[in-house]
């Protein structure tokens, strides 16, 4: 199966787009794993936050392949441990047909046809993260949830 990640703009911080590289390398040893990039808008500040969700939902709903299966990363989402996503991911691979994609919106969220083209929610946690930290996050939990389901020590209970 692959995985991907899809995100609004480029990871414009140094040292975070150090560690996400770093994971992505290693992430290479367990399965095929990609991040997409939806260029951030031009002229962003002209526009109301609904037009930016808007815009910024046509690029994603572009970016979805037929056959994927959609998961957005957003603040009412599923809660998981870690040994938690680990078994979810483990079921997806086993169900999923095509593409398991995690989602990460711009800075206002989803518009309401991301929301409608979604198969599921899912959330990191019940704090807010800048959208860089996101990123990290989240590949730094797909590694591990790998390691968990490869009995490997990088996680410990």
């Amino acid at each position: 199966m692959k995985v991907a990640l899809l995100v609004v703009g480029q990871t414009v911080d140094g040292p975070f787009a150090a560690a996400i590289e770093d994971y992505v390398g290693r992430l290479k040893h367990y399965l095929s794993f990609q991040i997409d990039v939806v260029p951030t808008l031009r002229n962003a500040k002209s526009l109301t936050r609904e037009q930016v969700k808007a815009k910024e939902g046509e690029q994603i709903i572009k970016a979805v392949r037929p056959g994927d299966y959609v998961v957005l990363l957003d603040e009412g989402g599923r809660e998981f441990r870690s040994v938690e996503f680990a078994d979810y991911l483990r079921k997806k691979m086993n169900n999923v047909g095509r593409r398991l994609l995690f989602v990460v919106g711009g800075a206002y969220g989803f518009s309401p046809e991301v929301y409608a083209l979604a198969d599921e929610k899912m959330s990191l946690s019940r704090m807010t993260f800048s959208h860089q930290m996101v990123r990290l996050v989240f590949v730094e939990q797909l590694y591990r949830a790998m390691s968990i389901l490869n009995n490997e020590p990088y996680h410990h209970e």
